[in-house]
């Protein structure tokens, strides 16, 4: 008679505890142990919040090495079932080797479970019949519980789901981020109705009246933007380091449809625009993909959309400068390219027009679709295609936490019919999609990867974008991570085009995340090494970093509503001259439009308590030396990024912390 030392760590997760009988067979190559009950002097205290508790299993003889454990629970008498969260068992065989078995899910009903050894395993490697047996009934599963469906045409697919409650225990929200979630919400809507600002459809009398919108909820950020907002060093620097930081491009040559010559612009240190595009010094943010759309009615009134061009010029000073605004595509008699030497409210209201055509652009282009609506692919292929023990699901799975719970609830409460976008914003309804179709049509590979994206654009070298700074230090940080991580386990190109499992992910990512557009350059297939480590690096980067870069300062940028309007009651101006302080004012969004808007916004901008930070891993997947030096390594270089991003930002007026490793979440789950 041989003995295994068992121990089992229940999650210190709220309501991960069960008072459920819990029983476990051990099954090795050369065979399995009876089903145990895990009986322990604690009674239903072996399994309560965080417990790590520990049992013994005895074998007539050893069982070999060991490849799965089946685990199930039962009530008891007079109890009612409950479901249980445990985080990982240990087990210690006679011979004096250690196994352990990464579970964190819940397992709920009466059902056996299986799960796999924890050193991570591509199929190729898994010969034993038990063990392939395991990979196919795992995935088999879960191709019934991670279905695609289709939200709307031309968009990226989603995963199907009735209701948060019917998505798989383990992607749901935590109990606490649950719990957060909801007062968030309805603290600031019930601040807002006690205001009596949810239900009033009135223009603004006077700018100050927006302060009390939420007279107590403000940011460093936010105070600063509110004070000068109407700065056009603001507005420049908003184009580097704001929330839509991926428009600006360098412009070495005038489009036609922007027809600026020399006499019509003021350039600081002199030269004309044909030397300062040379040098470049000029650079362009064209909203074409609002062009000839459909604006929203709002409170009975219908609203207005540009899409503008807007040429700015880096300063012998460094700073980023406006120098021409022209609100539609079209040039004409009745499109005037506005300029600042225009008067104050001419060139005020031009601005304001372009902040919010950004907003539209930041908020469905860049933020929806290009993080939120990308990171819900790349988690329903992996939980797909993925079985745990594949090294690639160990190293993104922490890295789809939440995803598909606030997806689900973005598509019920933000961009459904009663959603507040769909409501509330010029571009929501019928723009609304016809901007996601357009964004993804356009999208491309190389845009997605940072380093790539900065050179395509040209503005590796403008000054003070810190942005671009940060973001391509924590790539290349990433990418060291997924390098060795990967490369680990794939010594060779011919490994990977074999790995059927990783093939068949990246194949549903082209087909359900892209449509199949060849134009995107999304590979179909991953042929070598070197190839997988980028996109999994703009995996990871995606769900990671650029979320926190396009997502953390809604609230600091939009905090103050005239600096990021949702939407627009009056045409833009066709002529000089006609506009002033109370047409401006006219122009802005009614008391309650604003205030559904600002609520959203600091919602979407606040963490919750279970955050956890890029690099942190508090469930435990990997055990092999390799990996895991890699992963204390890429926690040693996030820890230096983070205090290189803190000691530039001492000096600087607007600090730029979004890309700061510890206020960057792991996944897209706000």
């Amino acid at each position: 008679m041989v003995k295994y030392e068992v121990t089992v760590t229940t999650a210190n997760l709220a309501q991960a505890p069960t008072t459920n009988n819990i029983f476990i067979k051990l099954v090795g190559i050369d065979g399995e142990s009876k089903r145990t009950w895990l009986k322990s002097i604690q009674g239903t205290a072996a399994f309560h919040l965080g417990a790590k508790s520990h049992f013994s299993v005895s074998c007539h003889t050893s069982l070999g090495k060991l490849v799965l454990i089946e685990v199930d629970k039962r009530p008891l008498p007079l109890f009612p079932e409950d479901a249980w969260f445990p985080s990982k068992v240990a087990v210690k065989s006679p011979e004096g080797d250690y196994y352990n078995f990464p579970i964190y899910r819940w397992i709920s009903g009466s059902e056996v479970q299986l799960f796999r050894e924890g050193t991570a395993l591509r199929n190729v490697d898994d010969t034993h019949h038990l063990g392939k047996y395991s990979r196919e009934k795992e995935l088999k599963l879960r191709e019934e519980q991670y279905r695609w469906d289709v939200y709307k045409e031309g968009l990226p697919h989603c995963i199907k789901a009735e209701n948060p409650l019917s998505l798989p225990c383990e992607v749901r929200f935590s109990f606490t981020k649950t719990t957060e979630f909801l007062y968030t919400a309805s603290v600031g809507l019930t601040e807002l109705k006690l205001k009596g600002l949810i239900g009033s459809k009135e223009n603004w009398s006077n700018l100050k009246d927006i302060d009390k919108v939420f007279c107590n909820k403000t940011t460093p950020i936010s105070v600063y933007v509110k004070n000068h907002w109407e700065d056009d060093a603001l507005f420049g620097y908003q184009y580097l380091n704001g929330v839509n930081p991926i428009l600006i491009q360098r412009c070495a040559a005038l489009p036609d449809k922007l027809p600026v010559t020399d006499d019509m612009v003021f350039l600081r240190g002199g030269g004309c625009l044909m030397e300062e595009m040379q040098k470049g010094n000029i650079f362009l943010c064209d909203y074409k993909r609002l062009d000839g759309l459909k604006a929203n009615v709002i409170n009975g009134k219908k609203q207005h959309l540009m899409a503008p061009l807007v040429l700015l010029h880096k300063t012998p000073e460094d700073q980023l400068m406006p120098i021409a605004i022209q609100l539609k595509q079209i040039p004409g008699e009745d499109n005037p390219i506005f300029f600042p030497t225009d008067s104050k409210y001419d060139w005020l209201t031009a601005k304001i027009f372009v902040r919010s055509a950004d907003f539209s652009e930041h908020q469905l282009n860049v933020h929806l679709l290009r993080t939120h609506l990308l990171a819900e692919v790349f988690a329903v292929s992996l939980l797909r295609n993925m079985p745990m023990v594949h090294p690639l699901y160990k190293l993104i799975i922490p890295h789809t936490r939440y995803t598909l719970q606030i997806n689900y609830l973005a598509r019920l409460l933000l961009i459904s019919e009663i959603g507040v976008f769909t409501q509330f914003a010029a571009s929501g309804g019928e723009a609304m999609i016809d901007i996601l179709k357009r964004s993804l049509s356009s999208l491309t590979y190389s845009s997605l990867c940072v380093p790539d994206d900065i050179a395509e654009r040209g503005v590796g070298t403008i000054p003070n974008f810190y942005y671009r700074d940060d973001g391509l230090k924590l790539w290349e940080i990433v990418h060291r991570l997924v390098n060795g991580v990967l490369g680990y386990y794939y010594k060779t190109d011919d490994e990977v085009c074999k790995d059927s499992e990783l093939q068949k992910w990246i194949q549903d990512i082209f087909e359900h995340g892209f449509l199949s557009q060849t134009s995107t350059g999304i590979p179909q297939k991953l042929c070598t090494v070197a190839e997988m480590v980028k996109f999994v690096t703009m995996v990871i980067f995606t769900c990671s970093g650029q979320h926190s870069a396009v997502n953390s300062g809604q609230y600091d940028y939009g905090g103050w509503m005239p600096n990021t309007p949702i939407s627009l009651q009056r045409d833009a101006p066709t002529t000089k001259g006609a506009t002033s302080n109370a047409t401006m004012l006219q122009t802005l969004p009614d008391v309650n439009t604003t205030a559904q808007g600002m609520a959203t916004m600091w919602l979407l901008s606040k963490q919750s308590s279970d955050f956890v930070p890029l690099g942190q891993y508090p469930e435990e997947h990997f055990f092999e030396d390799g990996p895991c030096k890699v992963i204390k390594d890429f926690q040693g270089e996030l820890h230096i990024l983070s205090a290189i991003i803190k000691t530039r930002n001492q000096s600087l007026k607007v600090p730029y912390t979004y890309l700061d490793p510890v206020v960057v979440e792991n996944s897209v789950a706000i």
